[in-house]
């Protein structure tokens, strides 16, 4: 499923226009971004967890040349999900 087959998908469900469900999903998509920019989390029960993990900076290696590289610190988004989906899908 795509954001496109969402919105569809709640549009049928809810029996409002897919303008309006676009809108709906979009607000949802960017309340759930600007939490995790803020250092919060997300969390829906029975559906899931959204949060945020800082990584650290550290050493790799490029594969192809061996050669040692820098890999710069950064900020990743992990989810966990919930017991209701999980069993929901099980």
């Amino acid at each position: 499923m795509n954001k496109g087959d969402l919105i569809n998908a709640v549009a049928e469900s809810a029996g409002i226009t897919k303008a309006q469900a676009g809108d709906a999903v979009s607000a949802v998509f960017d309340s759930i971004e600007k939490s995790l920019k803020s250092g919060d989390k997300a969390a829906f029960v029975g559906f899931g967890t959204f949060s945020t993990v800082n990584k650290p900076a550290r050493e790799g290696r490029n594969p192809s040349t061996g050669k040692t590289i820098k890999i710069p610190a950064k900020t990743s988004v992990k989810f966990k999900a919930g017991k209701g989906l999980t069993d929901s899908v099980n």
